[in-house]
């Protein structure tokens, strides 16, 4: 089955698709799909992201995995984001996109239609 989701993965990237890793550093999300599928993002989990900056070893943990990210050349999303401190030290470690609390709450689809006028 795996090697049917690395066929058909490289099929969508043919097709303009980018993909990325949901959750990165969590379950199922881990270092081998980076080798296995040709992923263009990594969107690091919110349970990473709740303790910077506050928390040493988190700070370390985050970092690390946008420094990985940026030398295998992959884009970067940070999950979670509630605070300002967590924005300004994600934007300083070179994290490219930021989704969260912070920037709006989840909306109903209803809400995003544009109406006919």
């Amino acid at each position: 089955m795996l090697a049917d989701a690395e066929l058909l993965s490289l099929q969508l990237v043919e097709y303009g698709v980018r993909l990325a890793i949901d959750d990165f550093g969590t379950g199922y999300a881990s270092l081998s799909y980076l080798r296995r599928f040709p992923v263009h993002r990594v969107k690091i989990d919110r349970s990473f992201v709740a303790f910077v900056p506050e928390d040493p070893y988190n700070v370390q943990l985050v970092s690390a995995i946008i420094a990985m990210a940026k030398r295998l050349d992959l884009q970067v999303t940070a999950e979670g984001v509630e605070t300002k401190a967590q924005a300004d030290f994600l934007r300083e470690q070179g994290c490219d996109l930021l989704q969260g609390y912070l920037f709006g709450r989840p909306e109903e689809p209803s809400s995003c239609l544009v109406r006919p006028s």
